[in-house]
This record gives structure tokens, sequence and C-alpha cells, in this order.
């Protein structure tokens, strides 16, 4: 753990986290030790996917033009930030595009961004056989949650995948509700640990899916 600690003073890191067992004492009292605090549980949950018709009006990074993709990825950086300054995903927006590894979901609204989302489709990804994977989605509003979550269901279903997997932590408690009521159910629980002991972007009005295994 050292190592990493140095990394994270180099990079100058103000809000540091994990994932780990919520029922193992031993984990909980090892990573408090360097500083890590156990806080709310995520669930990792996942519904089986269903072609569905969806009035979400969404999009793919993958068909936009080289200056459309800067410009979206500028959206998508001021929507992060707005939960938590300084928090930005364009690396791995730009990775699942790079490495083939799914595709990221764009959903417009009043044209802006409402959301997007994150997804590893199949083998050869964090996903694994016949699964989409939510790596990271945000949305502003709960109505656009429900559509975000829509739209991934319809790339999963036109990618031929038969599952839909997402990880949320349940201080956000409201996004969970939502996803209960869209059919989601929990197949495994850990506890995120965070360093200091802050909620981050892991809030009740915060409608964001992730999960830090």
């Amino acid at each position: 753990m050292e190592p990493i600690l140095q990394c994270f003073e180099q990079w100058g890191t103000r809000h540091a986290g994990l994932f780990t067992f919520a029922h193992s004492a031993k984990h909980v009292g090892l990573y408090n030790k360097y500083g890590f605090w156990p806080r709310f549980l995520t669930a990792i949950m996942s519904k089986p996917v269903q072609a569905k018709q969806t009035t979400a009006r969404w999009s793919k990074y993958s068909e936009l033009g080289e200056e459309e993709r800067n410009s979206c990825l500028n959206a998508c950086r001021d929507l992060t930030d707005e939960l938590y300054a300084g928090l930005n995903v364009e690396r791995e927006i730009r990775a699942v595009e790079f490495q083939g590894l799914g595709e990221t979901v764009l959903l417009r609204h009043d044209e802006e961004l409402g959301g997007f989302a994150l997804c590893h489709c199949g083998s050869g990804t964090e996903a694994g056989t016949n699964k989409c994977y939510l790596k990271f989605g945000v949305a502003r509003s709960g109505k656009l949650f429900d559509q975000l979550l829509d739209a991934c269901e319809a790339l999963a279903a036109e990618r031929g995948m038969t599952r839909l997997e997402a990880g949320v932590n349940l201080a956000r408690d409201q996004a969970y509700r939502q996803m209960l009521q869209l059919g989601f159910r929990t197949d495994i629980q850990g506890v995120t640990m965070h360093r200091p002991n802050e909620p981050g972007y892991s809030r009740s009005e915060v409608y964001l899916i992730d999960d830090w295994r």
C-alpha cells in the first residue's frame, strides 16, 4: 500500500477510494490502517436484456467526427465536474473506443448532453460473455437516468448481449431505487472505503453508476 499512497501524493489526489468485501473485518481493518474509511455499500446489479422501444434520444460516441468528439468530451467533463470538481472520465471514454471494448452512449436533452454511459460489451472486456457492463454512467436528473438506462439496454440488445450489469453506491439512494423499479437486482455487494472520510460524489441527489472493483 505504501507505494500506492505515494503515487496518490505525487498525483495530488484529493479523494481516493477502493471496493472491498463488506463481510470481511480483516479487509476493512487493513485498509483502515492506511486512512480509508468504510461508508455505504455498493450493489453490483443486473437484469436480463429485453429488446424494446425507447423514447430516449441517444447516439454513439463512435459515430462522431473528430471535431464532434472533442466537443463531446468537453461536455462530458463539464457534466461530471458539476457533480464533483475534477471528476473526468475522458481517458476511459477514449480507451473504450480505441480498444474496441464497447461503446459510449450519449443522451441528448434540450440540445445539450443530458447524460452518458461507458459500456463494455461481451467477451474480452470487463463485461464478460454475453454481458453489457455499464462501467460508468451519469445523468442530470432522475427522468434522464431512466432514459440513459433504457438507451444502454437498447445498445445491449443491438449487440446481442443477454444481460445488463451496473454498480451503484447505495448512498445514491434515488438512483438505486430507480434501478430496482427498472428490474435490476443485486448479484453481489461490497463496501467502498474512502480516503479521506468524505462522500465525494456518492450523494443522494447524484444519478451516477459506477463501482470501484
